[in-house]
């Protein structure tokens, strides 16, 4: 049996990455979990040393020890950020901490010798920027919608009157409305709603795609699963409308599978979560990627077999089934 390790970084409550633990411990493969922005430097514990093959030594978490050397692969799922940690020196020498542990074991984490990354950390930070996203996804062959990025309403009002379009924000940012998680979601806006607000930051308004429905393409390595989400008439952003959402798996058009892959490789990811905009005619129409997205609830609504497909990659590089 094989038994190097699996490293999962994620949050202490991630039901997602449970459902992937769950499958490589089925399969005995050794599984090593923690939130490095909140177990280190305690509970977790790093040794590490360089040497002519890369880095080699230990990483400990409570009474269990990873051979830093013979890490097969690192599932980087949702860790918490390095918060500033408490020190006898104030608030300033906690920062310093925050980012010495930062890249300390983050940085080792980050070049680790012969792991596979699922994905790696900066990949995946690459990849969470907007315009870089959409450029890519014209360059790998997507249909993109026409795009504004901008903070002078001017050029936002004659941009929404040329067209229907959409307001979207630039970054998933947690917000509250009243003291309670709210989300941001997709709109429609008309040229008459833009006002001096605008200048405040940098606004992303898009062409309005006349869709019929959404897809959801889940991509692990080379495989594709894809789910048509269909919402009720009228809803611009399908996730403000969970509870009316129907489900079906769908088969990805041949050269839309091919320009996933081509996304991809761009950024350096063997993972992403991508939207998709159906219209009419069957075209579909990308919107974005997340390179560390939901996909779990997409498993029993749509039977995409996801937990088998990251637990193959990350035991062995590739899928056993294919």
């Amino acid at each position: 049996m094989d038994g190097r390790p699996v490293l999962v970084c994620t949050e202490s409550e991630d039901a997602t990455a449970d459902l992937v633990i769950a499958e490589l411990n089925r399969r005995r493969v050794p599984v090593l979990r923690f939130d490095p922005g909140r177990d280190f430097p305690a509970p977790v514990v790093l040794a590490a040393r360089l040497e002519v093959g890369g880095w080699s030594g230990r990483l400990t978490v409570g009474e269990r020890t990873a051979d830093l050397s013979a890490v097969r692969a690192l599932y980087h799922r949702r860790p918490s950020p390095y918060p500033p940690y408490p020190t006898d020196g104030g608030e300033q020498a906690a920062r310093f901490a925050a980012q010495e542990n930062r890249r300390g074991l983050g940085g080792v984490l980050g070049a680790l010798p012969g792991c596979l990354y699922v994905s790696h950390p900066q990949a995946i930070a690459r990849a969470e920027y907007k315009p870089a996203q959409l450029s890519a996804a014209l360059r790998a062959g997507f249909r993109v919608p026409a795009t504004l990025i901008t903070n002078e309403p001017m050029e936002a009002r004659a941009f929404c009157a040329a067209q229907p379009a959409i307001y979207k924000p630039l970054h998933a940012a947690a917000y509250e409305v009243e003291g309670e998680p709210a989300g941001i979601w997709a709109a429609p806006v008309g040229a008459g709603e833009v006002d001096g607000a605008v200048r405040h930051s940098a606004h992303l308004f898009q062409a309005r795609v006349p869709k019929v429905a959404d897809v959801r393409a889940v991509v692990v390595g080379e495989q594709v699963f894809s789910a048509r989400i269909t919402a009720p008439p009228g809803v611009v952003d399908w996730r403000a409308a969970y509870q009316s959402l129907t489900y079906e798996p769908v088969a990805c058009p041949a050269g839309t599978r091919g320009a996933l892959v081509r996304f991809l490789a761009a950024f350096g990811l063997n993972f992403g979560a991508f939207d998709f905009a159906v219209t009419a005619d069957g075209a579909w129409w990308f919107l974005e990627c997340n390179p560390n997205g939901q996909w779990a609830w997409l498993e029993d609504a749509a039977g995409l077999p996801v937990t088998t497909a990251i637990a193959d990659l990350l035991e062995n590089g590739a899928s056993r089934h294919e």
